[in-house]
């Protein structure tokens, strides 16, 4: 009798071990689905606030776009100061927007993007004394950040720098100077637009 009941309680003790086993993977596998479905969720976070970064970037370009373009030059003096405080307000609602995407790196891309950061910082500080020169090094490092084949020189250290560098800094150092070479562009347009009215004004006194 005494065996007998000993038996049924090693039983009953094995069947509640089992069934905690599969509890407990039950629970785990739950748990694991969970997390994958919140994996799918940060890395739409991460989308969306990218996506939201760049947009205050553009938004931020086009206002200053606006404020040294040859448009605001060619309007009157109250005119010009009303658009001029309509765009300041704008800019200053914009940059009291803070969205910010944080990325992982390891030592060696911490590097390369410090590297990649100090070149094009060189460069935008050489634009001021000769942009010319500088717009061509700019398209050199853009060259580097593309995968279809440039119509221009690729500079090759650049390029092996930015391969170093995480994907999202490949990302961002692309748009970078994208948004560089963008500017520059509309510099010396403006540059020539101004030169252009110059001569035009001398030809018109000469004629007097």
């Amino acid at each position: 009798m005494a065996q007998a009941k000993i038996q049924a309680k090693m039983n009953d003790a094995s069947c509640s071990r089992f069934s905690r086993t599969l509890s407990m993977a039950d629970r785990s596998g739950r748990l694991l689905e969970t997390l994958d479905q919140l994996e799918i969720r940060v890395e739409a976070l991460r989308e969306a606030a990218s996506a939201m970064e760049q947009e205050r970037e553009c938004i931020l370009e086009m206002i200053q776009s606006i404020q040294s373009s040859q448009e605001m030059r060619n309007i009157s003096a109250g005119e010009r100061e009303e658009l001029a405080l309509t765009a300041d307000r704008l800019m200053g609602r914009t940059l009291s927007v803070e969205v910010s995407v944080g990325t992982i790196r390891n030592p060696q891309q911490e590097e390369a993007l410090r590297k990649a950061t100090t070149i094009i910082d060189e460069i935008v500080k050489k634009l001021l004394n000769d942009m010319e020169c500088g717009r061509h090094q700019l398209l050199a490092l853009h060259a580097a950040c593309v995968t279809e084949a440039p119509p221009v020189p690729i500079d090759q250290k650049f390029q092996a720098i930015v391969i170093s560098c995480a994907l999202e800094d490949q990302k961002k150092i692309k748009r970078r100077l994208e948004t560089l070479l963008r500017n520059t562009e509309n510099a010396e347009k403006n540059i020539k637009i101004m030169d252009h009215q110059k001569l035009e004004q001398v030809k018109f006194n000469g004629s007097q």
